[in-house]
């Protein structure tokens, strides 16, 4: 990593899922010159497994535990954009750890832009269950006010890709800038 890296704090994006992580995350990280990361797809990874197939096989409690090692050690330590898993932040300790790591954003979408963007994936282990919509009301209503409390929420609801993209950069732009000259805010 050279020196230019080093001066561009991690960004981790979290929400629910469906709100876009991935692609605005791959896009954000594109327009900055970071590396991209999809914290799931990196435990799928390394455990050579989907995550729908390790929820089933050792449960929620296992796949958190791989979540906070990845955020502990598996991915580099600046310069990268980090697409956490939507329930990545609501660990004990998981919103602490990621603030110690660098800039945090919440993407935020509504209710049946999720419900639409989840409709025909069953590879989420906690919407598979016979009435989605009631569950992803239920999860909105637990993790939303820890979702809020992160960081800045960029709203990602029917706009344009490159809008949402534009938002989140000056968005980590402003929030890494605070972060690296604590003294100008």
């Amino acid at each position: 990593m050279d020196m230019h890296d080093q001066l561009k704090p991690n960004l981790y994006l979290v929400g629910f899922m469906g709100v876009g992580k991935t692609t605005i995350g791959r896009k954000v990280a594109q327009r900055l010159g970071m590396g991209f990361i999809d914290s799931d797809l990196a435990i799928e990874e390394i455990e050579s497994n989907t995550v729908a197939k390790i929820f089933h096989g050792r449960g929620e409690a296992y796949f958190r535990a791989l979540e906070r090692t990845f955020i502990d050690q598996g991915h580099p330590k600046t310069g990268t954009v980090i697409a956490c898993g939507g329930g990545l932040i609501h660990g004990d300790g998981m919103l602490e750890l990621l603030r110690s790591k660098g800039v945090i954003i919440t993407l935020e979408s509504s209710l049946e832009n999720i419900l639409n963007r989840c409709k025909s994936n069953d590879d989420r282990p906690l919407l598979n269950v016979a009435d989605r919509k009631a569950e992803i009301r239920k999860l909105l209503a637990q993790r939303e006010p820890l979702y809020r409390k992160a960081g800045p929420v960029v709203m990602n609801n029917s706009r344009l890709i490159e809008d949402v993209v534009s938002e989140a950069v000056q968005v980590y732009q402003d929030q890494s800038a605070l972060l690296l000259n604590p003294e100008n805010s």
